[in-house]
């Protein structure tokens, strides 16, 4: 099994599905909290605990008006000592007319990795979006200069949209990205899925993910992962 393929990680603001942020207080700094568990943690196409189920949770600030930090944790599976992952995050989210940007940087880090592993690193993020009908289009570049494992500097680059279906508590939403790793090769990574709102603080996400990179192994498998998040 290749180690660095099985420790792509998974950026904060992106997991597989979403739920309503609920602040806790109404100061220039506001809280929210988020627990949930998945079928599997999949991230960028590919398993992150070896195809077994996940456990997470996270806190975010918002800070004043466009500033936001927060911390996010899960269980992974490298087939190795490796117990869980922890990402810690940061950024502004300003808007020019329509557009939605969010500008920021992601710590990846990892408990009990063995020694020389590496698998630590962390990312710049450039991501906007733009509202379309009901629907929201987005787009996201992420670089490393030194990815996990010491593989030299990384880039990937993702195209994703967002659809609500009107009058019901269902939506729908897409992404396809590309992954480039200056001394492992690159891959493509797409995915559909289909979400619901149980209660505004309670969300279920089933969805389709796939890889062109079968032949990395199973990890990079096609797969569906269904997950309930609540927010509060």
């Amino acid at each position: 099994m290749n180690k660095l393929k099985v420790s792509l990680l998974a950026a904060a603001g992106t997991l597989a599905f979403s739920g309503v942020a609920h602040a806790q207080d109404e100061g220039p700094v506001s809280l929210s909290f988020n627990v949930g568990a998945a079928t599997e943690y999949v991230f960028r196409g590919v398993s992150q605990t070896d195809e077994d189920p996940q456990v997470f949770g996270g806190v975010d600030a918002t800070l004043g008006s466009i500033g936001y930090a927060g911390v996010w944790a899960s269980n992974v599976d490298f087939g190795d000592s490796t117990d869980f992952e922890y990402d810690l995050y940061a950024g502004v989210r300003p808007t020019l007319g329509a557009v939605s940007l969010d500008l920021g940087v992601i710590y990846y880090g990892y408990a009990d990795q063995p020694s020389g592993a590496n698998w630590d690193y962390w990312e710049g993020k450039v991501a906007a979006s733009v509202p379309a009908g009901p629907a929201t289009l987005g787009a996201a570049v992420y670089y490393s200069p030194e990815f996990t494992g010491d593989t030299g500097d990384a880039w990937y680059y993702e195209v994703n949209a967002t659809y609500p279906i009107p009058q019901t508590k269902f939506s729908i939403s897409g992404a396809l990205g590309h992954q480039t790793i200056a001394d492992a090769g690159d891959y493509t990574t797409w995915n559909l899925g289909v979400g619901f709102a149980l209660t505004d603080k309670v969300g279920i996400d089933v969805r389709y993910w796939d890889t062109d990179a079968h032949e990395f192994g199973k990890l990079y498998d096609s797969r569906v992962v269904a997950g309930l998040k609540l927010a509060f």
